[in-house]
């Protein structure tokens, strides 16, 4: 197919490559180099011809993508045998044939072209060969087998086996265009590739051939346009360049010393790419990874890719600038969600939020304009989150970025701080506060059986007003702030009087009604109930189906062993890695989650551990407390310190624990709702409207209820949303996004830590030295008594972990979130924030963390 006839409908038929060349082609003032593909059917057509590719690709598929050195040796065997096909005669007689009104004998480059390669959620780039300067028909075929054969180089194929492509779904094409011989060539990024700027553009380049750039020999120069201005340059020393060689080929040549620290573009060069680029990206529509030739001052584009890397922006329509925290950081839920997911949360919150990247953010843009809000805000966030804190400083720095409001018209009121005053510790308040949410999470089970249909979408609907009512009522708030202000005074005022660093840390550990915490001790409770019965033991160690807890009654000990395990299933079961988000599997829907802590539990612990640990703790903040006191009385105005701490330390005892209930009440409800629906998806599959259950997922609430009056669903919405979570799942989430697409990165700012150290927040005092355990998925846990949890965050699902380690390292954090609430819980000294914490560290090292001063150092 010559580039002309192909648009961006034609992946399957010409890869990512060809069909982008193809739709650069016809955009208006974009030069392509003239050329054709030759397709994925001549591709299949001399695959079939060797049998023996199927069988390794069999095997291929099978393989673990860490088993390098098998990928290694299966890959090369089938490239050896497709560069060893000759091509079909009427494929090698079309391909002469598209090159006699190019030039048969002129220069030209064979570029690969797979259909998964240049996508939207993959980019793949340099996974497959090019061959530049190819002179000649028959050379021409011979390079068009190599390019077939790249399809399984290690890297390629590694790549999709980690990106979860099936080797047989991938074909590959072959892009053949006329060489073009340029003085520069390089790269062009339409956003920042480092912040995800989108008004910022970057510029790479380079003498001769992109190759040198691309291989990464030789450095590039680089200029950052911002406005059709460039903002900034560095012209880098290019010893060599790439260029063609007659007859072909390529070779590296020096570049002459005076030359070398020259610009490759002059500054009107660089800034009418940038505009060409932006051309592209507006027919795209979205940014662009652009490669380019500079031909005697005429630019040849001769590939563009979407950016695959880039966080999307929140959409928005007023023109104007705004500036968005992340909810997940705060929820110690970084995930993609679903949508169904986010509609419920949508819902459940008191304010919208903006959505991207199947992410959630509220615009705090209004609250930053006013000056009434601005330094409460940054305190609040500062203090919570030190990196989250710096990165919105940093944007109300930039003059001109947020345009100043005379105040804050959005209602937000930020907490208030100073001592409790308007609340007694009584017990008695957060007991109500409790009964009262389990009163209404049973009427909702028992109500929720009579509706069904287009009924259930208003009752759910209508509940959830209820859910909002209990979660934001006033009671509940007070109680929460009150102990959180209770916290922060003793911390204050015990560092001032006494020079304590964190002592709340100490004075709230095994405080009643903390749920979470209780459930972690309570799967150790289950371990004491299975450990005596060997036999059960050794069934849970090859245990895969989640319907293990039916055959347990036929083993000696079994009745006991599923009592045991359904109670904490009763009690704890609608909870899940990820659990805000209502289409996550729960571990009442999967036990089998709960296998693994089990057994680590019956293996690292003796029976009893639950109820000495809690005792353990109590002990400790008793003896805290008494010391406490004892010390405040000595000083001037001693007794009257002493009671205004006590006071604190009853306060903060008392209500502490709650702060993990009210969620733990939303996501009891999240499970009975899901449950409902699914039973509607049920009934959607069995009529044939859905093709199966977890189609629902990728509807949101409105759209699922639609379906359910309608009897009608939109496949192509579904799969298509179903690719979309796919890319999110890669992303990373900022702490903090402008609507410019930058990732604004927050810095510590500190000096007394040292120069070494990996720094984060200080959220549960102690220090503790240790084995590393790098763990990112719960499910593949594997912990020892004193080791140190590492990981990217935790939510309370991570309790179960929580209780076998010695400490804890997380990536995202804050001083009231979840991991850092249970590490004080439990006594574990605990780091938060770490940028790249599980990468910085490995699986395995020793190191020490220092919960008090809040920095980790690699001791070996």
């Amino acid at each position: 197919m010559d580039l002309h006839e192909v648009d961006g409908t034609h992946v399957a038929v010409v890869g990512g490559k060809g069909a982008h060349l193809g739709e650069l082609s016809r955009i208006d003032g974009i030069r392509v180099p003239a050329g054709f593909c030759v397709t994925t059917h001549a591709y299949r057509r001399a695959v079939a011809e060797a049998p023996s590719v199927g069988e390794r690709l069999d095997q291929l598929s099978r393989l673990d993508p860490h088993d390098r050195e098998t990928i290694r040796t299966l890959a090369a065997e089938i490239r050896r045998t497709i560069e060893g096909i000759t091509v079909p005669d009427d494929v090698a007689t079309a391909i002469t044939h598209a090159l006699a009104p190019l030039g048969e004998h002129a220069a030209y480059a064979v570029r690969s072209s797979a259909t998964a390669e240049d996508l939207p959620t993959a980019s793949f780039a340099g996974q497959q060969d090019t061959y530049l300067n190819v002179v000649g028909p028959e050379a021409i075929l011979r390079h068009v087998s190599r390019c077939w054969a790249s399809l399984f180089t290690e890297r390629a194929v590694t790549y999709r086996q980690r990106n979860g492509i099936d080797h047989r779904k991938v074909h590959m094409a072959v892009v053949v265009q006329r060489m073009v011989f340029p003085q520069a060539a390089g790269i062009l990024f339409t956003a920042d590739p480092v912040t995800g700027n989108r008004k910022v553009a970057s510029v790479e380049a380079t003498f001769g051939l992109g190759e040198a750039l691309v291989s990464g020999r030789v450095n590039a120069d680089v200029f950052t346009v911002r406005d059709d201005e460039i903002v900034a340059r560095a012209a880098a020393a290019k010893r060599l360049a790439v260029q063609a060689v007659p007859g072909g080929g390529t070779r590296d040549v020096a570049v002459e010393p005076e030359r070398q620290e020259q610009p490759a573009l002059t500054d009107a060069q660089v800034l009418r790419l940038v505009r060409l680029g932006r051309r592209i990206e507006q027919h795209a529509g979205r940014p662009q990874d652009i490669e380019w030739c500079l031909v005697d001052d005429d630019f040849h584009v001769v590939q563009s890719r979407p950016v695959t890397t880039l966080f999307p922006v929140p959409a928005t329509d007023d023109g104007e600038n705004h500036v968005y925290v992340s909810v997940g950081h705060g929820q110690m839920m970084t995930d993609a969600m679903k949508p169904l997911g986010l509609s419920f949360w949508q819902m459940t919150t008191p304010r919208p939020m903006a959505e991207a990247g199947g992410r959630l953010f509220v615009d705090v843009t209004p609250q930053l304009a006013a000056p009434s809000s601005r330094a409460g805000l940054l305190d609040l966030m500062g203090r919570s989150d030190p990196l989250l804190g710096d990165a919105l400083r940093t944007v109300v720095e930039r003059e001109g970025f947020i345009r100043p409001a005379p105040d804050d018209t959005s209602g937000w009121v930020p907490p208030g701080g100073g001592a409790p005053t308007a609340i007694e510790p009584d017990p008695a308040v957060v007991t109500e506060l409790i009964e009262r949410n389990q009163a209404s999470v049973a009427a909702l089970k028992r109500d929720i059986r009579t509706v069904s249909g287009s009924a259930l979408f208003d009752f759910i609907r209508a509940d959830i007003e209820e859910l909002r009512r209990l979660l934001f009522a006033p009671e509940s708030s007070q109680v929460i702030m009150a102990g959180m202000e209770a916290t922060r005074w003793l911390n204050d005022r015990l560092g001032e009087w006494l020079g304590e660093k964190n002592p709340a840390d100490t004075l709230t550990q095994s405080v009643p009604h903390n749920v979470t915490a209780e459930m972690g001790l309570a799967l150790l409770d289950v371990a004491d109930a299975i450990r005596p019965h060997p036999e059960v033991v050794a069934f849970l160690q090859h245990v895969e189906d989640d319907g293990f807890l039916d055959e347990l009654p036929k083993l000696a000990g079994g009745p006991e062993a599923r009592d045991a395990i359904q109670a904490f299933l009763d009690r704890y079961g609608m909870r899940c890695v990820g659990e805000i988000d209502i289409t996550r599997p729960r571990w009442s829907e999967r036990p089998t989650t709960l296998v693994p802590l089990i057994l680590a539990n019956i293996r690292n612990f003796e029976p009893g551990a639950g109820e000495r640990r809690f005792a353990q703790g109590l002990r400790e903040a008793q003896a805290k407390e008494r010391d406490v006191l004892e010390r405040l009385r000595a000083l001037p105005d001693g007794e009257q310190k002493a009671a205004e701490a006590k006071r604190m330390i009853d306060l903060a005892r008392t209500f502490n624990g709650y702060r993990e209930y009210p969620k733990y009440g939303m996501v009891s409800r999240y499970l009975v709702y899901k449950q409902a629906l699914l039973d509607e998806a049920e009934r959607l599959v069995r009529a044939h409207v859905l093709r199966e259950r977890e189609d629902i997922f990728y509807l949101r609430f409105e759209e699922l209820h639609d379906v359910v009056r309608s009897g009608e669903v939109d496949h192509r919405l579904v799969n298509e949303r179903r690719e979309a979570f796919r890319s999110y799942e890669s992303l990373t989430p900022p702490r903090v996004l402008t609507s410019d697409g930058e990732a604004v990165v927050g810095a510590y700012r500190r000096d007394d830590v040292p120069g070494d150290a990996l720094v984060g927040l200080p959220v549960s005092a102690g220090t503790v030295e240790g084995r590393a355990r790098v763990i990112l998925d719960m499910a593949q846990a594997d912990l020892e008594p004193g080791d140190i949890l590492v990981t990217a965050y935790t939510d309370p699902s991570w309790t179960a972990l929580f209780v076998a380690v010695a400490g804890l390292v997380t990536e995202v954090g804050g001083l009231m979130t979840h991991g850092a609430v249970i590490a004080r819980e439990y006594g574990l000294p605990a780091v938060v924030g770490v940028v790249d914490a599980t990468r910085r560290i490995r699986d395995g090292q020793r190191i020490r963390v220092h919960g008090t001063d809040g920095y980790v150092e690699i001791l070996a």
